[in-house]
Formats: C-alpha cells, sequence, structure tokens
C-alpha cells in the first residue's frame, strides 16, 4: 500500500459506521477475470492485455482500482496530464467499455501530447454487483462522496430533500467515507491532472465543470449542463481545474466506433486548445489540512 493511502486509511478517516471490512487485495489477473466476464465489449484477455496496474488502492470487497499511466510522446515541452476514470456508477457499463477502447487508442497514438493516467472502473464492487448496481458495496454513492465545501451542510440535507432519501443517491455519513473515493482524491492530489474527464450514462450530454469556458459539443453529445451537487466530483474539483463529463447516451450499449472516434477527437481537438497554463490551487488545498475534513 503505498504510504499516502496507508497513512488515510490508518487513522485520517472514519468509515462509515457498520461499513464493511476491505478484504485482501485480489490481483490483476482475477480482477480482469471478474471485469472482463462482466463486460462482454471488454473480454478478459482484452482486459489482460491492457497492462494494467495494481498500487494498493483497492474497493470495499478488496478489488484493486486498476490503472494505466500513459506518458506523452511529444517533445512539445511540459506535457498536460489527463485524469480518466470510468464507471464511478457501476451501473454504467457502457462508460467501462469506452474507456478501455479508449485506453487502446492512446496506446496506438505515435505522437499523443499528454500524459494520461486512465482508470477504467473506479467501482468495481457496483459493477460486479449482480444486477449492478449505482452504489460502492457500503450503498454510498461515491460520485456524492467527494470532500466539496458544502458536504458537511448539505449532503445528507440534499439527499433526504431533494431524492427523497433515494438509496441510489446516498452520499454517506460523511466525505469520503469510502475507500474508493479516499483513493481518487489521492490520485488527484499526487498525480495532479491539468483536467479530469469522467464518464457517465445514460444522459446523452456533455456536462463540465471548471473555470474555462465550456465545449459546445463533443461529437453527438451537446453541452447540458447538468448543475451542481454536494460531494460530486465536479462539485470538488471543477472549483480549481476543469472536470468534464461525458454522459454516454446507453448505460448498457457502446456507441457506434463512429461517434466514440468523433467523441474523442472533438475532446482531444479541445484539450490542445484550452488546457490551463498554470498549476491549479486545488493542489495546494489537497496538500494541506483542512481538504480531509472538506474544508
Amino acid at each position: 500500500m503505498i504510504p499516502q493511502i496507508a497513512r488515510l486509511v490508518a487513522g485520517l478517516f472514519v468509515c462509515a459506521a457498520g461499513a464493511a471490512l476491505a478484504e485482501p487485495m485480489a490481483s490483476v489477473e482475477r480482477t480482469c477475470e471478474l471485469l472482463g466476464g462482466r463486460l462482454q465489449s471488454v473480454g478478459v484477455p482484452r482486459c489482460l492485455a491492457a497492462g494494467l496496474r495494481a498500487d494498493g488502492i483497492a474497493s470495499v470487497r478488496g478489488l484493486p482500482l486498476l490503472y494505466r499511466d500513459f506518458p506523452a510522446r511529444s517533445q512539445r515541452g511540459t506535457p498536460y496530464r489527463v485524469l480518466l476514470m470510468g464507471g464511478i456508477h457501476g451501473d454504467e457499463l457502457s462508460s467501462v467499455s469506452i474507456v478501455f477502447q479508449w485506453m487502446e487508442q492512446i496506446g496506438r497514438e505515435r505522437f499523443q501530447p499528454f500524459h494520461w493516467r486512465v482508470m477504467p472502473c473506479v467501482n468495481p464492487d457496483g459493477l460486479l454487483a449482480d444486477p449492478p448496481t449505482r452504489v460502492n458495496a457500503n450503498g454510498v454513492d461515491l460520485n456524492r462522496n467527494f470532500p466539496s465545501r458544502d458536504w458537511d451542510r448539505e449532503a445528507l440535507k440534499y439527499w433526504r430533500t431533494r431524492t427523497g432519501s433515494d438509496p441510489r443517491r446516498y452520499p454517506g455519513t460523511r466525505a469520503l467515507s469510502e475507500p474508493e473515493s479516499r483513493a481518487l482524491t489521492e490520485t488527484i492530489r499526487s498525480f495532479h491532472p491539468d483536467v479530469i474527464v469522467s464518464v457517465h450514462a445514460p444522459y446523452g450530454v456533455l456536462d463540465f465543470d471548471g473555470p474555462q469556458k465550456p465545449p459546445e459539443r463533443f461529437g453527438y453529445l451537446h453541452l447540458a449542463l447538468l448543475g451542481t451537487y454536494p460531494g460530486s466530483l465536479g462539485n470538488f474539483a471543477g472549483l480549481s481545474l476543469p472536470v468534464i463529463t461525458l454522459e454516454l447516451p446507453n448505460a448498457g450499449l457502446m456507441p457506434t466506433p463512429a461517434q466514440s472516434e468523433r467523441i474523442w477527437t472533438d475532446m482531444l481537438t479541445w484539450l490542445e486548445r484550452n488546457l490551463p497554463r498554470h498549476a491549479p490551487p486545488l493542489y495546494r488545498r489537497l496538500d494541506s489540512e483542512d481538504w480531509k475534513s472538506g474544508g
């Protein structure tokens, strides 16, 4: 387990009351057997061939949050860093499959200018539940569990009054109560992305949080701002850096190859033209003590 995560688990956070204890971490091979078995569009051999790694970051049930880094293949100065993730909601299967597809595309590019960190499935417990669930194994919506500044004041109140205590959108007992959200926050702190791209489904739109002017469309996904929610990734990180949310139109079916290619090409063009040229202040906040409590 890497030192930062070890410190978090050791005492900087209190897990939700009654939460299941984390199980011993599964191997990359075992995790690919499970993910590839669930996703026919990926399959076990393709997952095993993807070059994914485990680095001590695991779900409640001990499945690693697999990742792969792709260094830039360009000599144009310091490369921008892009964090690309899928499957934060486990029942959005297409969001995982398309990230596997794009990961292969990054690997084929001879002159790609970015340093990518790709995490194709950040809620493996939800994906592998029967049936798949939006929430993790503790019943928490990971995209409502990040330490946004309004979490303590608004998260549980919003959940009760605006969602009618919908169990699919339960934010947890406190920000960062879940190992997956803690791990993702630590990844942001240590990787220092210039932009985060998170793939979801099934609204079929392009959402955006951040200080930049948002893109109007990526392929057939047109801009439609979905709002901010206490504890969402966009609410947490979007104050300081772009958070692009790609909402595919179907949680179970992949876009056509042409649709996928157009989304990808338009996104790369926007990234090259619009990424910030200064260190986002979010990292200074994450290196301080107050981020641990959402302050």
